[in-house]
């Protein structure tokens, strides 16, 4: 080996079918891969933001324009789209809305970043730039945040429509935000040192189809869709003493497979009277409870439902794990995983009706501990539930925040393009190459405004122009009105968004743009290598058996 090396020849690390990507081309590599997923949902931004239709390898249909919804459903096999598929499911957690802004961002920063690269600027200082410029960012927010009366429903009410807008709920969005707001406010308390807590665990959401998104409920405890399991059984209780189980009442099964033999009739039936016994002696044990509605998460046998409906107890089977779970917040029930211990102590009171038109039971607690509401939401197929409820989650998790944080801002590109005004200002007090990254960011920022044009049929070049004066004229709330094309007040015009998922979109989309630059080299084993990585049309450099890199190909024919 020191002879190999007295004679200049390089020592070899890598195995022979590694492959291996560097410097700028190891960048080029992973902006394109992280710009593909960014541009694979812009056009979701907005009102007018179209829908996809994602079908899955088992035929299953999903129609969104939701962000997140998108990109986890979409089949991509790439490690870097996947990094920037984390700031739509950390902005999705953090903010609740806000995901195809973020992702949107991250792959504008990334761009503007490679004519960067291309100008012999280094990715360290392009690094620090964006973090300057996104610390300055969320202060400006802050600064421009208007800071609001969390009594005030109105505003609560344009917080969760703009939400909504777009995103399948937007015909019945003054309803729908009513019931919104409700909700919140039903599970809104006060924290230890006066601030406002909202716990959303206590909102249940239930979906029906058939009738009109208008005809949504929002009802006071919980909403079960299930039948009772014996036509003789009540359908309601008005002084309900409900005991939830996650036990079987059945015959107990042996562990491991057993065999009987029999030598007559009487041997049989003397073996179907104890199984019965069994069945009798845990329905008195739930009858000694003084329990007269059950919730079963598991099966109910046969004959143990004969004896419930004698008894005059109502039972429910199968029920889910989450709903058991709703009902005991909404009951101020225990959980009984053993019948064997169970006590009057661990029943839940108050209500339960029965609505045969809709077939769904109406579960209400009583007294001050217990809680909990539920969304019933409507529409007309499962396709138009599904994209409604999502939409409903979102504007629940906003208007949410805004009860917590107490800040908004205007929406239809206004902070976007103001913090952008005010960035290239800061830019001025950096000093080094830091300032380029600082304007790059500033430009990023604008990309809201231009895709809600292009998405709304408008000039976007036009739109920003007339923004940009807007902005320079002191209007700081001047945004898009995407319906009349014309540039105005839209915090008067209500469309409202909380300034809590601003900040987290500038923070995920600039942690998620900088550890993107960061990377130099792009190395895999060649026995990690996926078949059919030698085929033509990979990734940069022979990657396409990268851990799946070239797996971008695949991911743009489902956009």
């Amino acid at each position: 080996m020191s002879q190999r090396q007295r004679m200049g020849q390089p020592m070899i690390i890598l195995g022979e079918d590694s492959q291996r990507v560097k410097d700028r081309d190891a960048q080029s590599y992973n902006i394109q891969a992280a710009r593909a997923v960014a541009e694979a949902v812009r056009s979701t931004l907005g009102p007018k933001g179209m829908d996809k239709m994602l079908v899955s390898s088992m035929g299953d249909v999903t129609v969104t324009n939701d962000g997140v919804t998108i990109l986890q459903e979409m089949d991509i096999d790439n490690p870097t789209a996947e990094m920037i598929i984390e700031v739509a499911e950390t902005q999705e957690d953090e903010a609740g809305d806000g995901t195809t802004t973020a992702v949107a961002i991250a792959g504008e920063l990334l761009k503007n970043a490679e004519n960067l690269l291309e100008q012999d600027i280094h990715p360290s200082a392009i690094i620090k730039g964006f973090h300057m410029a996104s610390e300055q960012a969320r202060e400006e927010v802050d600064d421009i945040a208007e800071r609001v009366d969390t009594e005030d429903e109105q505003l609560l009410r344009k917080v969760a429509e703009t939400s909504m807008t777009g995103k399948g709920a937007e015909l019945n969005k003054e309803v729908l935000g009513e019931l919104i707001v409700e909700a919140v406010r039903a599970v809104t308390v006060e924290g230890p040192d006066g601030e406002n807590v909202v716990d959303l665990d206590f909102v249940n959401i239930e979906t029906q189809t058939g009738r009109s998104a208008g005809e949504s409920e929002l009802l006071s405890g919980a909403v079960i869709d299930k039948d009772p399991t014996h036509p003789d059984m009540p359908s309601s209780a008005d002084e309900a003493k409900a005991l939830l189980i996650n036990e079987a009442i059945e015959i107990e099964e042996t562990d491991a497979d057993a065999s009987l033999s029999l030598d007559s009739p009487d041997q049989l039936q003397s073996f179907l009277d104890k199984e019965e016994e069994q069945l009798k002696a845990k329905v008195d044990q739930i009858v000694d409870t003084g329990a007269n509605v059950v919730f079963c998460q598991k099966g109910i046998d046969d004959l143990a439902q004969h004896y419930l409906a004698k008894e005059g107890v109502l039972a429910v089977r199968r029920v889910k794990k989450s709903d058991i779970k709703f009902l005991k917040e909404v009951l101020g029930a225990r959980v009984v995983s053993d019948l064997d211990s169970a006590t009057e102590a661990d029943l839940g009171h108050g209500s339960v009706t029965r609505d045969d038109a809709d077939e769904l039971f109406y579960v209400e607690g009583s007294g001050d501990e217990t809680h909990g509401v539920t969304l019933l939401l409507r529409g007309s197929t499962e396709h138009v539930v599904d994209e409604l409820e999502r939409g409903i989650t979102d504007a629940l998790d906003v208007v949410a925040s805004t009860v917590s944080d107490g800040r908004v801002v205007a929406g239809g590109g206004a902070i976007e393009v103001e913090v952008a005004r005010r960035l290239r200002d800061y830019a001025d007090s950096v000093e080094g190459r830091e300032q380029l990254a600082v304007e790059a960011f500033a430009d990023s920022l604008e990309l809201i405004p231009r895709v809600l044009a292009e998405n709304a049929g408008l000039d976007s070049i036009d739109t920003l122009v007339d923004l940009r004066a807007a902005h320079e004229d002191g209007q700081k709330r001047a945004g898009l009105n995407v319906f009349s094309g014309e540039v105005e007040d839209t915090f008067e015009a209500g469309v409202v968004e909380p300034a809590h998922a601003k900040e987290q979109a500038l923070s995920s989309a600039t942690e998620a743009a900088n550890l993107v630059l960061k990377i130099d080299d792009i190395i895999a084993a060649g026995d990690l290598s996926t078949a059919g990585g030698d085929e033509e049309g990979g990734a940069p450099g022979g990657m396409g058996g990268m851990g799946g890199m070239g797996g971008m190909g695949g991911m743009g024919g489902a956009m």
